[in-house]
Order: structure tokens, then C-alpha cells, then sequence
């Protein structure tokens, strides 16, 4: 099995390491159980890499923490290597989060959350601490900064609808 790219596996989950990079962003996307429960079947499959143009190349069934997977975004010369590191299934909160594997362009880890607030609101959050790979990543870092804004956004609206 490949090596993650970084040493803070689960730093999603609290306080993201020194000299990475970190995003924490949520968007509203609806409210009610159903709207939780098809938000959530979504996320555990893909739904917002899906959803925000990338091709996936991984298991046909939710994630396990240890799969690992390949994410083809538009333009980009190869698929993009990343394990999932943990898996979330709470009552009110799921999701995944996947790290980097050597080939990604990016050092880090992404965490995809689904949250159901006590007002019954659902949310879709985006937890990340990231970093360029390699010297020439740190060279385009502005355009990779760039991307990842893109992918993020669309990330949030991957399940509004």
C-alpha cells in the first residue's frame, strides 16, 4: 500500500498542521431527514468529486476507510491518487476524509461532511489542510490555490437541489 504524502493523517478532524494551508467551509443545502439521508448516501459515494465535474475511479459500493481511489479533473495530464483515512457515521454527521498519495499535486488531506443541525438544517462541509507536492506545484502555486477554490465551491454546491 502507497504512503500518504503527509504525517498529520486526521488533522480534519481538529487543528490543521504547520505550514499546510487550511479550508473550513460549510453551505446550506437543505433541511429534513430525507434531505440528510440522500445527502449523505451522495457524499459516501463520490457524489461531491461527481458533482464537481471530476471522474472517479473507485470502488461501486460507500467508502471504508483504506479504499483508495483515482479523481481525473478536466485538463489535468493524469488521475490524482488518495486514500480514504477516515470514515464519519454519526447521527447527526457523515462524510469521509481521503490523503494524499504520492502522484497527487497536492500534499494534505480533504474531509467531505454532511451536517444536520438541530434546527433540522443540513449542511455540506469542507474541512482541508493542503500544500504543494513538489517544487514545481510550489512554482504554479497561485494557479493550484486557484483550482482548489474552484473545486471547493463546487464541492459545497455538488449537493444543493
Amino acid at each position: 500500500m502507497a504512503e500518504l504524502t503527509y504525517s498529520a493523517v486526521g488533522a480534519t478532524r481538529g487543528v490543521a498542521p504547520e505550514g499546510f494551508r487550511a479550508i473550513d467551509r460549510s453551505a446550506l443545502i437543505g433541511h429534513g431527514d430525507e434531505r440528510f439521508r440522500s445527502a449523505v448516501d451522495r457524499t459516501m459515494r463520490w457524489g461531491l468529486q461527481r458533482g464537481s465535474g471530476m471522474r472517479v475511479f473507485a470502488a461501486d459500493r460507500a467508502v471504508r476507510e483504506g479504499d483508495e481511489a483515482r479523481l481525473r479533473i478536466p485538463l489535468w495530464p493524469r488521475a490524482i491518487p488518495c486514500r480514504v483515512v477516515y470514515v464519519v457515521d454519526e447521527p447527526d454527521a457523515a462524510g469521509f476524509a481521503y490523503g494524499t498519495l504520492r502522484g497527487h499535486p497536492e500534499s494534505g488531506e480533504e474531509a467531505f461532511l454532511v451536517e444536520r443541525r438541530p434546527d433540522g438544517s443540513v449542511w455540506t462541509r469542507i474541512v482541508a489542510f493542503s500544500r504543494p507536492a513538489g517544487p514545481l506545484i510550489w512554482l504554479g502555486y497561485p494557479i493550484a490555490r486557484l483550482l482548489q477554490e474552484i473545486y471547493t465551491r463546487r464541492y459545497l454546491r455538488a449537493l444543493r437541489g
